[in-house]
């Protein structure tokens, strides 16, 4: 698994969940770190009180600077790493112009302000990712720069599969990141909320061991050796309730597909991720459904 694990870094408690999320996943599949700092355009940053002058934006990219060496002094020595400044208006499409230029295999980004910890949510800059990003996005459970897990190697990788399209490309994304990372792989399947409505209690039980059955065996003959894979039904009344009734390995991941509604080549946060998110004490991270029948990377 080759490429860049491009971290949108702020010299805040988000940022070093995020630089702590991208340095244990480039360290488990070796790939090089990349820390993004994006500032608005040069010439867009004045004021009333402080004129655009060529001195105020050189004191500006210095102190940016200034937090990248630090951050990146924090990265463990085994762990390839550089800091970047990038100019953009917006700081989600300036991480995504840098995934493209590193040729990136992730975006990481930390969870909003205030979350508890553990714990995920959409900051404005991460939901403007999962909702455009034509790079897979990792999001970094509030905390993580405190976890005991933080500098532990991904034991396993948890793709969340249910029927609609695109369940082929997250399978193996997640199949990829499992065999770099040389973890086993677990997949949950979803057909209790992704069949449709009227079914009956039996129906739904036969629809979803049928397809975890054909998805597990698909996979498995396309696994590389030495990658285990099980399936575990996601049972609950509810999305929020089955994943508040899964185990997780400590520095475990999960992986969910974009939503049908995302243009070609982009993400969208669908209304099963979304709720997933609210539960999950784990990082997630969101694939484009068009990335692997693209053939990209």
């Amino acid at each position: 698994m080759t490429g860049s694990i491009v971290v949108g870094y702020t010299a805040t408690d988000e940022g070093a969940d995020a630089l702590a999320l991208g340095a244990r996943l480039a360290r488990s599949i070796d790939a090089h770190l990349d820390l993004v700092i994006v500032l608005p355009p040069e010439g867009t940053r004045s004021s009333a009180v402080v004129p655009p002058e060529r001195a105020f934006e050189e004191h500006v990219r210095a102190q940016a600077e200034a937090w990248l060496r630090t951050a990146v002094a924090q990265v463990p020595a085994d762990v390839r790493c550089l800091g970047h400044v990038r100019f953009n208006e917006s700081f989600a499409e300036g991480i995504i112009a840098a995934g493209e230029e590193f040729d990136a295999r992730l975006l990481v980004v930390g969870a909003a302000n205030g979350t508890t910890l553990g714990r995920h949510r959409l900051g404005s800059v991460a939901s403007e990712l999962v909702h455009s990003s034509p790079i897979p996005v990792a999001l970094a459970p509030a905390g993580s720069r405190d976890n005991a897990d933080a500098e532990m190697p991904i034991p396993r990788v948890t793709a969340a599969v249910g029927t609609r399209a695109g369940a082929d490309a997250l399978v193996e994304e997640a199949a990829r990141l499992a065999a770099a990372a040389h973890g086993t792989l677990r997949l949950v399947s979803l057909v209790p909320f992704d069949v449709p409505a009227g079914l009956d209690t039996g129906a739904i039980t036969l629809a979803q061991n049928a397809h975890g059955e054909d998805v597990l065996q698909q996979v498995r003959a396309a696994l590389p050796e030495g990658i285990d894979a099980e399936v575990e039904r996601a049972a609950g009344d509810s999305v929020e309730d089955a994943v508040a009734h899964l185990r997780w390995h400590p520095g475990e991941v999960v992986m969910v597909g974009s939503s049908r509604l995302a243009q070609p080549r982009r993400l969208f946060l669908g209304s099963t991720a979304a709720k997933m998110l609210h539960e999950l004490p784990v990082p997630m991270i969101v694939v484009p459904r068009t990335r692997a029948e693209a053939g990209e990377r």
